[in-house]
């Protein structure tokens, strides 16, 4: 029985932490690859971060800040939901703007 018990803390343990470095089901992309317009917006929210939050971008041009579709989720309570708001919220811009890139969620390394 103890045995059991051991082995099913295990498993839980092993799914518990497998759950928090699950990748996202959204696109990706990298902070280092974005253009520096992108950049300087991700800079002028970052101070407002916590560990769950999260930004989207789409651009059809580097420069044209109405070809670039940027939001972020910083205050939300689970990072899955501040995903979920990101991407929301940057396919909104984008359809506005009639971005044709597709949005996804920076990665800061």
């Amino acid at each position: 029985m103890k045995r059991f018990l051991f082995l099913t803390a295990c498993a839980l343990l092993s799914f518990a932490g497998s759950a928090n470095s699950a990748e996202s089901i959204y696109p990706t992309i990298r902070l280092s690859e974005v253009p520096n317009a992108v950049l300087l917006m991700y800079k002028r929210e970052e101070p407002n971060f916590t560990d769950l939050s999260h930004c989207a971008t789409a651009w059809d041009s580097a420069t044209d800040g109405d070809k670039i579709a940027f939001k972020c989720s910083v205050f939300i309570k689970m990072s899955a939901e501040g995903e979920r708001r990101a991407m929301r919220y940057c396919e909104e811009i984008r359809e506005r703007k009639k971005i044709a890139a597709r949005c996804r969620l920076i990665v800061a390394p």
